[in-house]
């Protein structure tokens, strides 16, 4: 299946509409990390501005990882990106070692979240929580990290 969220075009049998538009970065994805998928994101699709998450944020040594919890009180600051296709999501998902929404986990899986963004707007939008155990991470307090 091929899509274009430019123009909400698709081909294949599921909706368009079910899947969000928008990708939360909190990362190594951000754009002031060196990551060369974080240039590609930048190249690829649209920067809304910075947004946030309820969750909490791990210290996992070179990267960070974010477990959200929709009724928590904590956030997650990062960024929103408008996506411009469905190929830019699968480059990604192998830099983030998923195998996509709904695949089993490795370090990170792909999933939706709602997120708080500029000019108080809500959305859902695709982000990479953490699949691991952050029973012993550290965990930084002020939900942001910085790459």
């Amino acid at each position: 299946m091929t899509r274009d969220f430019s123009s909400g075009a698709e081909s294949g049998n599921r909706d368009a509409s079910a899947e969000p538009r928008h990708l939360f970065v909190y990362g190594t994805l951000m754009r002031a990390s060196r990551s060369p998928y974080a240039r590609l994101l930048q190249a690829r699709a649209l920067f809304v501005g910075e947004a946030w998450a309820r969750g909490r944020l791990y210290n996992l040594g070179r990267f960070p990882g974010a477990v959200f919890d929709g009724s928590g009180l904590g956030k997650v600051h990062g960024e929103l990106f408008l996506l411009r296709s469905a190929a830019l999501l699968a480059a990604l998902d192998a830099y983030e070692g998923c195998g996509g929404h709904g695949s089993k986990p490795d370090l990170f899986y792909r999933d939706i979240v709602e997120v708080q963004a500029p000019r108080a707007m809500k959305l859902a939008a695709w982000t990479y929580p953490f699949a691991g155990a952050v029973a012993g991470r550290p965990f930084i307090a002020s939900g942001r990290y910085l790459p």
